[in-house]
């Protein structure tokens, strides 16, 4: 079968990426945009995408006779394969919101953390714990609700722990991530109702074509100094990985004091808890490495990863809060996070030739993670976290129509707490699920149906505890044997995707989604310092009639999401754009209640913890309670290539999350409006990117509210003027105004605001 790939003027498009449903292999066309497949017998989908144009899919009935002849139309929105699921998707085929950053917008975009480097995408927040941690909140939602994955596996870190606890991975070796908005549970299991981030790299090859990409800079901001690298190749039966990155940076440049000034209790009792203009214990240094390989087979691959990450890190905000006693005088011990991953990956797809099965997909993930909280030269509390997942994915041959995929997971987590902060206990989760997936085209409409059926048990280690004697006035200490508990959450969505009209599509999807809840929101009972809290999990009951106590055994339940979304989309000519509305009636939601009491109130023996935890600390009690949430919002993002040099993109969203019996739910982002010009021309490119976030006025209770802003980031790079790759020289700057801005969604908005004006020098390039 060949064919020849043209624009509307019939010139050829070179360079197009034809991808065939059954093949190993992406065909690419030729300079005459010519194409030939490397198999007699015809597929019964192609799927191609070229840069600049709308992605196309073409359905064939029958074998074309003669050349095939595809017309792409332009597009100023671009269009990327998704790898996240087991069925071919793309943004523009799923009833469900996806949005991907790759190639060069990736490497504009990248940061230190995956939180800032997703913060400027429709829908999607970040949680800032400083400059050194931040996680992607997507919708309103975050934590044990939205997953991170690499290579459509599991992370395993404690990032879903506390906000304080780092990602472990890292964007600079990536080549694309994406992110699926809403619930994707049918994919990856409870663990997503929220959504999923899935960084895809390179780090098991499937092609041995030879390409590298490296980034060599430094920010002025805290003087750090970065360099990573990326390089595939190999010959026709063997491809290998390597990639690795460094980075080392000290204490982040503020705009002012790190404390608002509105913070009377702090500056009443004399804290100075960071200099002006700098942000204390905010310095960070990190390295990693991957070495990967594959053996390439006629009808697909086999191969092996081993990662290793290593990241220490300060932990801004808390010296004052970890004061130790020496010399019988107070000091402040500065905090800092150690944390080191050894991660292996095994990964196979095999493209089958029988009557039922097309594409036998198998992942196995390994992760051994530890992070350590030092204080001083004293390591406080050290966290571990081994994760193994297996994953197998059948993808089927069309039956009547129907694309479908069957997917098998098992997951086990073995986490682990020790020291003074362990603020949940050592815990066991266990996961085994069945999924099914399908789709149709039915005309202009494709249909998208799925379930999945998963069986989780949480198992926790007995607590110590103290009980009261009122007979005898005595105290005995005892152990506190925590009930196993079990769930089995059931999932389903439906969706449909309509092309009403050319280069116009509307998407339609319904989704009931479960999710068991994570060990730390049922078992927690101690001090919780990165969100400077008492944490109880919700399996305690609370009494406070004499005197506050609390009593294990109080029933839970699984979260149950109802979730509805509807998109509008413009995908070719000179202007595109996408419109998307949520609303997601939640029950049975998880959230931390604030109680109105303080760590200093609890009842003799559960004090007694307390102050064995944290003699000096004075925190309040937040419990995990279940009630009815909802979440609506819209999303929205218009472009526009006014010329072949000026592209313009404008983007906004806006959610709201509330509690059916009344008032908000907490650390919610506020409205944002964007906007990007890029300018290409002779070797140069400018960015300018605007972001306005509105006042936060909309808040929980006891949360205050945050003054909006606007931050401006621009960024100019020129071509090199060589013919073997792409080599660019850039100067970015961050916070071109040095806005004193501060992120509602941070749980320490009030201790360490956005970063001052940066200037970041380097070179970046691709081959």
């Amino acid at each position: 079968m060949q064919g020849i790939i043209v624009d509307k003027n019939l010139q050829p498009i070179a360079g197009a990426v034809v991808d065939v449903t059954g093949l190993s292999d992406q065909v690419l066309t030729n300079s005459a945009g010519e194409f030939q497949l490397p198999d007699s017998s015809y597929p019964a989908e192609l799927h191609v995408i070229a840069a600049g144009y709308s992605y196309k899919t073409i359905r064939l009935s029958e074998q074309p006779n003669g050349q095939l002849s595809i017309v792409m139309t332009t597009s100023a929105m671009e269009h990327i394969d998704v790898t996240a699921t087991p069925l071919h998707a793309s943004a523009l085929e799923s009833a469900q919101p996806i949005s991907v950053i790759s190639a060069e917008t990736l490497r504009k975009v990248q940061q230190s953390t995956l939180g800032e480097t997703l913060k400027n995408e429709v829908g999607v927040h970040s949680s800032y714990f400083g400059p050194v941690a931040s996680t992607p909140i997507i919708r309103g939602l975050s934590g044990p609700r939205v997953l991170i994955t690499q290579n459509s596996l599991d992370v395993g870190d404690a990032s879903r722990i506390g906000p304080d606890h780092v990602v472990a991975t890292e964007a600079s070796t990536a080549e694309q991530i994406e992110v699926l908005r809403g619930p994707s549970t049918l994919f990856f299991g409870s663990g997503a109702i929220g959504g999923v981030v899935n960084i895809v790299d390179d780090r098991i090859p499937k092609f041995s074509d030879p390409k590298g990409a490296f980034i060599i800079g430094h920010n002025s901001v805290n003087a750090e100094d970065e360099a990573s690298f990326a390089y595939t190749g190999g010959g026709e039966l063997i491809a290998f990985h390597i990639d690795g990155f460094y980075r080392d940076g000290g204490d982040f440049k503020i705009p002012g004091q790190a404390l608002l000034e509105t913070d009377e209790e702090h500056e009443e009792e004399g804290h100075e808890e960071h200099t002006d203009g700098t942000l204390e214990n905010s310095e960070s240094q990190s390295q990693g490495v991957n070495l990967g390989g594959s053996w390439l087979l006629d009808n697909g691959f086999v191969g092996i990863s081993y990662g290793r990450l290593e990241r220490l890190n300060g932990i801004p905000g808390q010296s004052d809060e970890h004061a130790h006693e020496a010399d019988g005088a107070e000091e402040d011990a500065l905090v800092k996070s150690d944390l080191v991953q050894d991660r292996w990956q095994l990964m196979s797809e095999i493209y089958s030739q029988s009557d039922l099965i097309n594409t036998i997909t198998t992942g196995v993930s390994y992760t051994d993670y530890q992070h350590k909280e030092i204080e001083g030269d004293t390591v406080g509390t050290i966290f571990n976290n081994q994760t193994l997942q297996a994953r197998l994915d059948v993808v089927l041959q069309e039956m009547a129509g129907w694309a479908s995929a069957v997917s098998l997971e098992y997951k086990r987590s073995d986490f682990e707490a020790i020291g003074d902060e362990a603020f949940t206990p050592p815990s066991l989760t266990t996961q085994n699920a069945m999924a099914v997936m399908s789709e149709k085209h039915v005309g202009n409409l494709l249909w998208q149906l799925g379930a999945r059926l998963e069986a989780v048990d949480i198992s926790a280690a007995a607590i110590p505890w103290e009980e009261h004697d009122e007979a005898t006035g005595t105290v005995l200490e005892t152990t506190l044997v925590l009930a196993d508990t079990s769930f089995k959450p059931f999932s389903a969505s439906a969706g449909v995707v309509w092309d009403f009209t050319e280069n116009y599509n509307a998407a339609l999807s319904f989704t009931h989604a479960q999710r068991a809840p994570s060990a730390a929101e049922l078992y927690s009972f101690g001090p919780h310092l990165g969100t400077g809290s008492f944490e109880v999990g919700a399996i305690f009951d609370m009494h406070a009639e004499d005197e506050l106590h609390f009593d294990a055994g109080h029933p839970v339940k699984m979260e149950t999401s109802n979730n509805i979304d509807i998109s509008l989309r413009k995908h070719s000519g000179d202007t595109g754009w996408i419109l998307n509305a949520f609303y997601n009636q939640i029950d049975n939601f998880y959230y931390e209640r604030y109680t109105g009491f303080s760590s200093e109130s609890l009842h003799e023996e559960e004090a007694t913890l307390a102050e064995d935890a944290h003699a000096h600390m004075d925190l309040p009690i937040y419990v995990f309670t279940q009630a009815q949430a909802t979440f609506y919002g819209l999303e929205a993002r218009w472009s526009w290539q006014a010329n072949p040099r000026l592209k313009v993109d404008l983007y906004g969203d806006t959610v709201r999350g509330k509690l059916d019996t009344g008032g908000n739910l907490p650390r919610i982002p506020p409205k944002r409006l964007g906007a990007q010009f890029t300018y290409d021309n002779h070797g140069w490119n400018a960015d300018l990117t605007l972001n306005h976030y509105f006042d936060q006025n909309t808040v929980a209770t006891l949360e205050t509210p945050t003054k909006g802003y606007t931050m401006v980031d621009a960024q100019v790079a020129y071509t090199l003027p060589f013919n073997d790759g792409d080599y660019r020289i850039f100067l970015k700057v961050n916070n071109l105004t040095d806005s004193d801005a501060r992120v509602h969604s941070s749980f320490m908005k009030d201790r360490a605001p956005l970063p001052a004006r940066g200037f970041s020098l380097g070179i970046r390039g691709t081959f």
